[in-house]
Parts: structure tokens; C-alpha cells; sequence
């Protein structure tokens, strides 16, 4: 099934952005959480866009919802893990709040998208 390019979907365009802003926040990360926090982080946060980009490639619903869901379970993962960055004190209670509002943005539109497929 032919679905068009995945970066003209909202979903994709707001996923994208907040894997920038996420990137930038764990730059600030102590240096000894280059390889732990950070990383993990960034590795949820750049799932989200690709499973979003790799569903709308596959060639069933089926497929693309799975890769979907793989998509709300990692927005879900960068939650805990923010929320652990900022009870360590790597960011700030103003950039969490603006980050997870970012993050409850996308989910909301992966959702919509969710339910629009048969």
C-alpha cells in the first residue's frame, strides 16, 4: 500500500523536532552520562520518528500499526527517562515541562494516526 512521503505527516514533522530539542537537552548531560542516560534517550527519541518513517513504508496496515505502536511505546520509554533526568538534576523543571509537552503532542497525534488505520 502506498502511503506518500512520511516527512509531509504532522506526526513525523513534531516527532522530528523533538528528537532536535531532545538531542540538545542531553548535551548538558554530565560527560559520564555519554554512554548511559544520553544515549538511551536518544536512541528512544530517534525510534519514534523511524518507526514512524519505516510503518509508512511497509506494505500492510498491519505492518504500519506495529511499527506505530513501537513508536507510542518509545514516547512512553523518553518519558521515564526525563523524568529521571530531571529528578537528577540534568534539566530543569521548565525543560522537562516544555519537552513533555512536546512529547504528549506527538503521542496525541500518533494516536489520532492509530485510529484512522483499518
Amino acid at each position: 500500500m502506498m502511503r506518500g512521503d512520511f516527512k509531509k505527516l504532522l506526526v513525523w514533522q513534531q516527532a522530528h523536532r523533538l528528537t532536535l530539542e531532545v538531542y540538545r537537552l542531553t548535551l548538558n548531560f554530565p560527560p559520564y552520562e555519554a554512554h548511559c542516560l544520553s544515549l538511551q534517550i536518544r536512541r528512544a527519541v530517534v525510534s519514534i520518528e523511524s518507526n514512524i518513517a519505516e510503518g509508512n513504508g511497509r506494505d500492510t496496515n498491519k505492518d504500519y500499526l506495529r511499527f506505530l505502536y513501537v513508536s507510542r511505546g518509545s514516547l512512553y520509554e523518553i518519558e521515564t527517562q526525563l523524568l529521571i533526568a530531571k529528578d537528577l538534576g540534568y534539566i530543569t523543571n521548565t525543560e522537562y515541562e516544555a519537552v513533555d509537552s512536546q512529547r504528549i503532542s506527538v503521542l496525541k497525534l500518533l494516536n489520532l494516526l492509530i485510529k484512522k488505520i483499518p
